[in-house]
């Protein structure tokens, strides 16, 4: 499902030149639950980042399902991102001016044509992904009418909403207390078996690492171990 060939990313400090990620190779097969860990600094959210194609490797390829997305233009990016990739912030990253049920629907709005969708089906959708997260009441609510564990719930149920292949999350319990933080969590592997989607999750929780299906350590802008 993700393919991942000799991919470096380098930065210009203005003074120097950091290598971030130093030729990563991974292959990620269809439906497994992947881990990926490291220090500060180790190049875990940038390799996310690209595979997610929210940012351009230096060098090296990433492909999605088949498709080659490195090097692609801006707007087939997009495209692609629309049909394949749920992301889940650790920062919610809600639209403030919507409601929840305005904010699970937005890629519906923004993709469901190009996922083959007719429109009907997706405020019916957005409705049950919104019961599934517990938050079946709340779907007029505003962002900033919504707790911490409110908003990243919301952010869970918009990130299945067109059904993507593949759903990608960067600490999505690292801005939560543990109990809401456990909570987000359990909703996070419930909803990916039932969708069945490839997850790829970036923690420093050990605990979180320990229930997926493999652990990718970083370190350094390599992969250290991998089980």
């Amino acid at each position: 499902m993700i393919e991942v060939r000799q991919l470096t990313k380098t930065a210009d400090t203005g003074t120097h030149r950091v290598e971030i990620l130093k030729g990563i190779n991974l292959i990620i097969p269809r439906g497994q639950f992947a881990a990926i860990m490291g220090p500060s600094g180790s190049g875990k959210s940038t390799l996310l980042g690209l595979m997610a194609g929210l940012d351009s490797p230096t060098s090296g390829q990433v492909i999605l399902d088949g498709v080659e997305i490195s090097g692609m233009e801006e707007d087939q990016l997009a495209a692609i991102r629309g049909r394949k990739v749920g992301f889940v912030f650790q920062s919610y990253q809600l639209i403030p001016t919507l409601t929840a049920e305005e904010n699970v629907l937005l890629p519906f709005d923004l993709n469901g044509s190009a996922n083959g969708n007719d429109g009907s089906d997706g405020p019916k959708r957005a409705l049950e992904l919104l019961e599934a997260v517990g938050l079946s009441e709340r779907g007029d609510h505003y962002p900033v009418q919504l707790s911490g564990g409110e908003q990243q719930r919301v952010a869970l149920a918009r990130a299945f909403m067109v059904r993507p292949p593949i759903l990608m999350a960067d600490e999505p319990t690292g801005n939560l207390d543990s109990a809401n933080g456990s909570h987000v969590l359990d909703l996070l592997i419930e909803m990916n078996r039932r969708e069945q989607t490839t997850l790829v999750l970036v923690t420093h929780d050990k605990e979180l690492a320990a229930r997926a299906d493999r652990c990718i350590t970083l370190q350094d802008g390599r992969i250290c171990s991998d089980e």
